[in-house]
């Protein structure tokens, strides 16, 4: 019986990845390297208890493994223990590696983020040719750390010949993130902690389809590459406007410079806890959103068979798991209408 490891089993896409390899992979035993006991679960998935800065840990879970995919990490934008997210995302890619190493392990896919390549100050489109973008993220250790990440599994690639593929989503979105950590800004929106209109762009993914392009990559991915899965690029106000549509209420028109938007939040900070309230938006989110994550997925689709959802219904699987999480998001006591179906008539973003 083949064994697949997965490290951050227990996240947001990790859940939905399990979920889709029982389904993919209906005879391997699914092993999750996780630092405290998920919980029930189905009785080909074991549980290897550890952390991933742990050699030892890692060497244990993963003894005896085929396959691995390597998803173990945390977001944060403004964090102060930024040695963490280093600890986390290279030292444990590190310990994994090695460990796959000696234990001959077959096929690795190791998540990262679209953000290490693809983001930009001005509209570009970037894809998997395009460098690191660390001058752009400097100020952003989460992003730093995934492109330190990736450097050293090609590193490993390259000098140890492991079989490791990258996967590089964009934003990830759709039912399921409990702790809000890529969902987090939706359900800013719904609160009306987005009171403006960045003057930035996105993109978004279904995290669903993700999951299966992680698959795809381990079967099909070529060693050594990169694959960017991501979906429509979007401005703020073009994602705004969609969601706002969904919601029932309307968006934000004022679209500020970066400097005034920050100058505001800091205001606000300090005036709305006076009359109870509270400005929840961190100025790392703010300057982020003044940059353009455009992606283009072309070669996932082509080489792996990714294959993105229409946007609209990721969005609406997104508030309505927001919903059910919190009723309170329900702001206009409606709920989310049926489909607009001048949705469907809008000409597709590039991607």
């Amino acid at each position: 019986m083949k064994t697949i490891l997965i490290t951050g089993g227990t996240g947001f896409l990790g859940k939905h990845l399990v979920r889709r390899l029982q389904e993919a992979e209906p005879e391997a035993r699914l092993r999750l390297l996780c630092r405290s006991d998920p919980g029930p679960r189905h009785p080909r998935i074991e549980v290897a208890r550890g952390d991933i800065t742990a050699a030892a840990d890692v060497a244990s879970a993963v003894e005896g493994a085929d396959e691995i995919y390597h998803l173990a990490g945390f977001v944060e934008r403004e964090t102060s223990d930024p040695w963490r997210m280093y600890r986390t995302h290279v030292e444990g890619t590190r310990n994994l590696c090695e460990a796959a190493r000696r234990f001959g392990v077959k096929r690795i896919v190791v998540v990262s983020s679209s953000g290490t390549v693809a983001v930009d100050r001005e509209p570009r489109i970037r894809d998997e040719r395009s460098g690191y973008a660390k001058e752009v993220v400097a100020g952003w250790p989460y992003y730093l750390s995934k492109i330190y990440q990736e450097k050293l599994a090609l590193w490993y690639v390259e000098h140890h010949k492991l079989p490791i593929v990258i996967a590089n989503p964009s934003l990830l979105l759709g039912p399921g993130d409990e702790r809000r950590s890529s969902t987090g800004d939706v359900a800013l929106f719904l609160e009306g902690q987005i009171m403006v209109v960045p003057t930035g762009g996105l993109n978004i993914v279904d995290v669903r389809d993700v999951a299966a392009g992680l698959i795809g990559a381990m079967r099909r991915g070529r060693i050594g590459e990169r694959y960017l899965f991501g979906g429509p690029n979007w401005t703020f106000a073009e994602w705004m406007e969609r969601v706002a549509e969904l919601a029932g209420v309307r968006p934000p028109v004022i679209s500020p410079p970066l400097g005034l938007a920050l100058f505001s939040a800091r205001l606000l900070r300090r005036v709305l806890p006076w009359i109870g309230m509270q400005f929840k938006l961190d100025d790392a989110s703010i300057k982020m959103s003044a940059l353009y994550w455009y992606c283009d997925s072309s070669k996932a689709r082509d080489e792996l068979g990714f294959q993105s959802r229409d946007p609209m219904d990721t969005l609406r699987d997104t508030m309505e798991d927001l919903y059910a999480a919190d009723p309170a998001l329900r702001r206009n006591g409606r709920g989310i209408p049926p489909r607009i179906k001048s949705w469907r008539s809008r000409p597709a973003a590039a991607s």
